[in-house]
Order: C-alpha cells, then structure tokens, then sequence
C-alpha cells in the first residue's frame, strides 16, 4: 500500500445502494403520479440525486424531502460490495486512516453502524459538517489539513468524487468502468486497492 490515508465515497463505492436508491425513487415519483423507466432514474442518479430530482421532480413539492424519507428506510439494511470490509479492515491494521466524505446527513452514521464498519473510519465528514458538495474539495483540504496527511487518496465511484480529489490535489481511485472519467488509478474491485 503506497498511501497511509484514505479517503472514500460511500454510496456506489462501499456501499451498492443505487438499486434501492433507484426502487425508493421511482416509488416516490408514483405516488405523485409520475411514471418514468427504472433504468433512467438508476443513470440518473448515477450522476447525483441533485440531477435526478432536477430531470425528474424539479416541481413536485416536497418531494426530495419524501424520497430521502423513504430512501433512508431502504438503507437500514446497507449492502457492501465484496471486500469493502477486509479492504477497509486491511488499512487500518497495516497502520493506515480511513475517512469519509458523504453529500449525506448524520444518517450516514447510522448506515456505518448497521453495516458494522465504523469502527474502521476515523472521522466522517457528513452534509451536517455544512462543507460546499463535492467536487468543491472544502472538505477533503480540511481533514488533509486536520490530519497533516501527506500519502492521501480519494475513492469514489463517480466523476465528482475524483474531481473533488484533483481540485485537493490529491491521487484518486475510480472504482467503475466509465473510461472517460480520468483517475490516477482505475480499480473495478475493491480489492485491487491493497495492490496499489
């Protein structure tokens, strides 16, 4: 392992949660009686909830409040991608730091503990920190200067994660298969990380 911290994403990197993000979303839309095809709510919210709620529901009202209700009912029981927890139990026990950067509130605590690997974080910084959303890298300079790290990289399965990691000025890992999107490095399984 060439870096002592790491930096992650949660959902869409340890936990595949776009599934059940993709299922609470499309339930949310019909009951405002809006009907749009799963696989474009699941693309969309590939890119963020943000553009998904602005393509789809920009005008229902209160509707983001309703699908983060609901969502959050989905994730009580979080579901990891393979590895995640020897990959994160291996980082700690060879003396390395994990964090966590999540656009979600406190309740990404909640989805650690159920999950049962916050015990492998030493700090996560939620939406409740009030930092700006990735990829504005607000909250990646403050945990790299909180925790003077100089060996950091950021994890994240999605284009605005590794933007968030090169406006820091840090190495990234794209965990996905988009070429387009340009890492450092580009794993499509977790466990490939403890070979870099």
């Amino acid at each position: 392992m060439s870096y002592t911290d790491y930096i992650w994403d949660l959902g869409g990197t340890l936990m595949d949660n776009y599934q059940t993000s993709a299922t609470a979303f499309k339930m949310t839309l019909q009951a405002f009686g809006v009907n749009v095809a799963y696989d474009e709510i699941y693309t969309a919210l590939r890119v963020s909830t943000d553009f998904a709620v602005s393509k789809f529901a920009a005008s229902l009202p209160n509707f983001t409040a309703i699908y983060k209700k609901r969502e959050a009912e989905t994730l009580a029981q979080p579901v990891l991608f393979a590895d995640a927890t020897r990959v994160l139990a291996t980082i700690v026990k060879k003396g390395g730091r994990n964090f966590m950067i999540s656009h979600r509130n406190n309740q990404v605590l909640d989805i650690l503990k159920s999950a049962n690997i916050i015990c492998y974080f030493t700090e996560v910084v939620t939406a409740d920190n009030g930092f700006p959303r990735k990829p504005n890298p607000d909250s990646i300079n403050y945990l790299l200067d909180k925790y003077e790290m100089t060996q950091a990289v950021m994890i994240g399965d999605r284009k605005l994660d590794i933007t968030a990691g090169q406006n820091a000025k840090i190495d990234t890992i794209y965990f996905g298969n988009d070429n387009k999107i340009k890492a450092t490095y580009q794993i499509s399984r977790l466990a490939e990380i403890l070979e870099l």
